[in-house]
């Protein structure tokens, strides 16, 4: 197995609602501890605050900050959830649009591409956690040929899309989720008294007191174990040289084929 090391970083320009300041302030560092270092891969991951313009929300100049950063000392960034939105939105110019529902569930995906080293692995319907209000306008898609789509669903749209150098990797659900997490989120908002729907295709039945099943912890292995795989293989072994490491993938990928199939190798 790979030995993973990993540092958590902390928004610093956000006070934290959920989490204990101490505990932060403890385990997570700011950026401007991560600003002067190279990573072979980041993961950004989601907040519940959809229906914020991302330019009001507290920490967008941060967030933006990170971003851009991480276009030359991190060679791959995977982006989650509303980090997914937020991303596709900075780097592509892509709106995002209010559903009139919450998105709320486990939704099948659509494999796309079956010679993708990111999917290696994934069956042609693969099944993926969803919780979000907002999804990305697709129609915009057609105009941004330097992202692929790796896999979607009816209801939910695009869940997994990438950069044709897979340095942005996008997904707009949640294959991190245990298999509780759902059922802890419909719980919460029962007793807050809040309206909340039960999550689809998720409790045997409709059976909120029933054990969900975990239909997509498979597939959240593949993703990850494929993504860090990748990763190992592409960056060297001395961090200093990433940003090189970077410059000529992109170099490699500006002179491919631009219908060839993204492997990961060019």
């Amino acid at each position: 197995p790979i030995q993973v090391t990993c540092d958590f970083m902390r928004i610093s320009s956000h006070e934290s609602k959920n989490t204990a300041a101490d505990h932060l302030v403890t385990f997570y560092s700011t950026f401007d501890d991560f600003k002067d270092k190279n990573y072979d891969g980041l993961i950004i991951t989601g907040a519940p605050i959809e229906d914020l313009k991302y330019e009001d929300v507290d920490y967008w100049d941060e967030f933006c900050r990170i971003v851009d950063w991480s276009q030359e000392h991190v060679f791959s960034t995977m982006y989650l959830c509303w980090g997914a939105l937020a991303g596709l939105y900075y780097l592509h110019d892509i709106p995002k649009k209010m559903l009139g529902a919450k998105l709320f569930g486990i939704f099948p995906q659509r494999l796309c591409d079956e010679y993708c080293f990111l999917t290696n692995g994934f069956d042609e319907v693969h099944y993926m956690p969803h919780s979000r209000h907002a999804a990305i306008e697709t129609s915009a898609l057609v105009n941004h040929p330097e992202l692929a789509v790796l896999s979607e669903g009816f209801t939910s749209g695009p869940a997994l899309l990438a950069t044709r150098d897979f340095h942005e990797i996008f997904v707009t659900g949640h294959f991190e989720y245990d298999r509780d997490t759902l059922a802890e989120e419909y719980w919460r908002d029962f007793h807050k008294g809040l309206p909340i729907r039960l999550p689809e295709n998720y409790f045997p039945d409709n059976d909120p007191e029933k054990q969900p099943l975990f239909t997509w912890r498979a597939h959240a292995n593949l993703l990850y174990r494929n993504w860090i795989n990748w990763v190992y293989q592409m960056t060297p072994y001395n961090t200093d040289e990433i940003p090189a490491a970077i410059a000529d993938l992109r170099q490699r990928v500006s002179e491919a084929d631009p219908d060839a199939r993204m492997t990961g190798r060019f």
